[in-house]
């Protein structure tokens, strides 16, 4: 693969888009085509170049990087394209509340229907290592579901795009989840080796690849059929995963709690406890060995 150039000038100014009347529309029946998806795929596939513009691929970011409270870091590059995609996605659906990983939360997002829920860089350590699987990501929920995600990886090339009802597609083609009927020696995992023990320590079977750094991606790549199931440690957040949750339920998978719950999001807290990712098959599978190696 060409290596990819860091782009030195700004992305080009979205055309103007209308702002939407949010209660004109249907949010649980939208297609992929519709006329409401297009925009907020432009506005993600343009905060990709933003970040891009601070990547470079095999060698440090030329974004500063700093600490957050609890350790994980943070850069500048965050922090603009977080700003840019308030702005606009904002902009586009006024009504909507806002939860980005890289903004204050306000408690009044909880009584809205509608939500945006945004990473503008799911990855950064990988990012700012100069690894390429990190992602933009946004979500727009609906009475606490996803209803339209997007993961785009601009370092890979890779567009993921659904919504809820109406399918979903990579780089404009369908994807599905693995058909594999369980796990096997040759089924392909990702996630943490904690887990991957426990389940391993029970007799499952199955080759476990190195963790992404990007947990949207991580969870995309269920949907594209890339793994045969993800897993999830405990406190990953809203923006972590919503869109993701999306897509692999649009390719015939689910994201869920090691109990099979569903996952409901704009609560008071952002927090998730371990979850797993796949087809129904798999997951009830994997569900079964970790209540086995917890005695439960």
């Amino acid at each position: 693969m060409k290596p990819l150039q860091a782009k030195k000038n700004p992305p080009p100014e979205l055309p103007e888009v209308k702002p939407i009347d949010a209660a004109s529309v249907n949010w649980e029946a939208l297609a992929l085509n519709d006329d409401v998806v297009a925009p907020l795929v432009e506005i993600a596939r343009t905060a990709g170049d933003m970040a891009l513009g601070y990547f470079r691929p095999g060698a440090k970011t030329s974004a500063a990087v700093n600490k957050k409270a609890g350790g994980s870091p943070v850069t500048e590059a965050d922090h603009a394209v977080n700003a840019f995609l308030e702005q606009k996605l904002r902009g586009y659906i006024p009504a909507a509340g806002w939860l980005s990983e890289e903004s204050t939360d306000s408690k009044d997002r909880i009584g809205k229907d509608l939500l945006f829920i945004v990473d503008p860089i799911d990855g950064t350590r990988g990012f700012a290592a100069g690894e390429r699987a990190w992602a933009v990501a946004v979500a727009v929920v609906y009475r606490q579901r996803p209803v339209i995600g997007i993961v785009h990886a601009p370092a890979l090339n890779e567009t993921y795009v659904a919504v809820k009802n109406g399918g979903v597609q990579l780089n404009g083609r369908p994807i599905t989840c693995s058909t594999r009927r369980k796990l096997d020696a040759a089924a392909l995992v990702a996630g943490p080796l904690s887990m991957a023990s426990e389940l391993r320590g029970v007799g499952l079977q199955f080759d476990l690849l190195p963790k992404i750094s990007s947990l949207a991606l991580r969870i995309s790549n269920v949907a594209a059929g890339t793994l045969d199931a993800g897993l999830v440690s405990a406190n990953s957040h809203d923006w972590d995963i919503a869109a993701a949750d999306l897509i692999v339920t649009e390719a015939g998978g689910s994201l869920t709690s090691l109990y099979g719950r569903e996952l409901l999001y704009n609560r008071e807290s952002t927090e998730h406890p371990e979850l797993i990712a796949g087809p129904p098959q798999i997951l009830s599978q994997i569900s079964s060995a970790m209540m086995q190696a917890r005695g439960q």
